[in-house]
């Protein structure tokens, strides 16, 4: 064997404390904004947690509400904003402390999130961390709230993981999640973490 390690952390709830698309919506447009949305958004998000409505669709809905049409340039300076401002308060300490440990052992670090990149890429950037997220489609310098792609979510997280990594060539794989959507990724670990940093 090769002795190379690689880990591979979701995001949301597994390294945070909430999930960020809630949170991002309240930085950028206010908390008055944000519940008036998800009160016209209330049916699709019932029938996505009765799993009566696809977790993307409903994810999109909400992200073409509040951001369809917003320039790319001011969208992304205000996600760098949350990134630097809102995003290390909703960061599990155990999660910063278990990163650091195996980047001691010589682990390849890896954040694969459904969410989108644009409010994560600060904070993966500050701490040297790979990324792998949902991408937003933007047209003509606007963003559309469309997903490009495939949301990364569920067995689309090991799709991306395969793209990327050989996982034949690593003789340790961690992975660390906390929902039905990681699952698949969980089945690729040599040792798996569900729901690691709670107590933390």
């Amino acid at each position: 064997m090769s002795g190379k390690k690689i880990a591979f952390f979701d995001f949301d709830g597994t390294i945070t404390t909430k999930d960020t698309l809630p949170e991002i919506i309240k930085f950028q447009k206010g908390k008055t904004a944000f519940y008036i949305g998800f009160l016209l958004h209330a049916p699709w998000l019932i029938a996505y947690k009765l799993n009566l409505f696809p977790n993307d669709q409903a994810k999109q809905k909400i992200l073409i509400y509040f951001f369809g049409g917003t320039p790319e340039l001011d969208f992304q300076k205000k996600c760098d904003l949350f990134a630097e401002r809102k995003l290390p308060g909703l960061i599990r300490p155990g999660a910063l402390t278990e990163i650091e440990r195996l980047r001691g052992l010589g682990f390849e670090l890896v954040i694969i999130s459904a969410s989108a990149r644009n409010w994560l890429t600060a904070w993966t950037s500050r701490l040297s961390l790979k990324l792998i997220a949902t991408r937003l489609e933007v047209i003509k310098g606007l963003v559309t709230g469309r997903i490009a792609g495939k949301n990364c979510h569920g067995d689309q997280k090991v799709f991306c993981i395969r793209e990327q990594w050989d996982l034949s060539e690593y003789e340790e794989i961690y992975v660390y999640g906390d929902s039905a959507g990681d699952k698949p990724m969980l089945a690729l670990a040599t040792k798996s973490f569900y729901k690691p940093f709670r107590t933390a």
